[in-house]
């Protein structure tokens, strides 16, 4: 029973949160970074990584590599969730396929190497850290049950109670 209440609140707030504007806001963010960094990384980035040294080139390499997969990662949880506003799958079957997106993935490596990189590519970088911050946060709020709590009682009983007491006598 318990199990079936905190699947009603994870779907409740889940439902709330994708069909809102803040999730379609997220949504639309989300792709598109994705897209602007595959077409920099095809582009511009392929040719401003052509002009580097050979040590900031392998930098380049490697930071590319973990941007993609950290963007990869975040449009999966968003296409997931996007699914689940579709109502093409239920947020007990997103959870099952939510433990294949890492979103913890692909940090990127230290700023002073970053700093490095040419200024497209670090903004893309910070970009979707922001962006991997934001879901991850929601990813809390959504997929996390709710927590136990314990019953106080109505707070003003004990004061009501005195009240009583002294105009009793």
């Amino acid at each position: 029973m318990e199990r079936l209440q905190a699947e009603g609140a994870l779907v409740q707030l889940s439902e709330r949160f994708t069909n809102s504007a803040a999730f379609g806001a997220l949504f639309r963010e989300g792709m598109d970074l994705v897209e602007e960094t595959a077409a920099y990384l095809d582009g511009a980035g392929r040719a401003e990584a052509k002009a580097l040294d050979r040590a900031v080139s392998l930098t380049y390499a490697t930071e590319s590599m973990r941007l993609t997969t950290r963007l990869m990662q975040l449009a999966s949880w968003l296409l997931l969730h996007r699914a689940v506003k579709e109502g093409e799958m239920t947020l007990v079957q997103a959870n099952r396929e939510k433990t294949k997106v890492k979103l913890t993935a692909a940090d990127p490596g230290p700023s002073d190497t970053i700093e490095k990189l040419p200024s497209q590519l670090q903004e893309l970088i910070h970009r979707s850290m922001s962006l991997q911050t934001r879901v991850r946060r929601l990813d809390t709020s959504i997929h996390t049950g709710p927590t136990e709590h314990v019953a106080i009682g109505n707070p003003l009983v004990p004061h009501l109670n005195a009240l009583k007491a002294a105009f009793e006598r």
